[in-house]
This record gives structure tokens, C-alpha cells and sequence, in this order.
């Protein structure tokens, strides 16, 4: 896995984050985490998206985003677990695996200079 890939990843980890704040943020200090969190996962998404297929970059976010959430939902905020729920987002998690492995990088010309 390349850096960018990583960006990605690192992107959708804190994208967790920032939603998990627009549904529980109360202060000042949660409100200041969610913000840098947005602005952290939209700017490694972003770089990412500069070096990889835009769509394959956004569909890996959000569905590493959308897993993550539910996950932290059901272990930190009482969210029942529904097995349903759990195939589905599995499901999810294997068309953007799937993604990921069809789609090839693009060759950045001028690159390793």
C-alpha cells in the first residue's frame, strides 16, 4: 500500500471522528475537535485525490467512514447490534475492498525526480 492509499485510510479514520462530533458535540472543546477533524479528513482525502481515481478515493472514504461509524456506535454509544447490520456493512466493506483492488494508480509524470 502506497502513501496515498494511507491518506485515505487515515482520512476515513477521522472522518469517524467529525461525525461522531455533529451528533455529540456540546462545547466549545468537542465543537474545536470536530472541526479539525473535518478539516483533517477533507485535506488527506483531497491530497489523495490529486494521485488516485477521484471516485474510487471518495467511495473508499466514505465506506471505511460509514463502517467505522456504525462500529463506534455500537461499541461506545449503546447502538443495539443487529446482525443485519453487520452484513450490510460488510457487504459495503467489500465493494470498496473490491474497488481498491481493481483500480490502479495513476502515473504521475515527472514523479521521483
Amino acid at each position: 500500500m502506497n502513501a496515498n492509499w494511507m491518506k485515505v485510510f487515515v482520512a476515513a479514520f477521522f472522518e469517524v471522528f467529525w461525525v461522531i462530533g455533529l451528533k455529540h458535540a456540546n462545547d466549545f472543546w468537542t465543537w474545536a475537535g470536530t472541526v479539525i477533524s473535518i478539516a483533517v479528513s477533507f485535506y488527506l482525502m483531497i491530497m489523495a485525490g490529486k494521485k488516485l481515481p477521484v471516485g474510487t478515493v471518495y467511495a473508499v472514504f466514505v465506506g471505511l467512514g460509514t463502517a467505522g461509524t456504525v462500529f463506534s456506535d455500537i461499541v461506545f454509544f449503546g447502538e443495539p447490534f443487529r446482525p443485519e447490520k453487520i452484513l450490510l456493512i460488510l457487504i459495503l466493506l467489500a465493494g470498496v475492498i473490491g474497488l481498491k483492488l481493481v483500480t490502479k494508480d495513476k502515473a504521475v509524470e515527472g514523479a521521483g525526480s
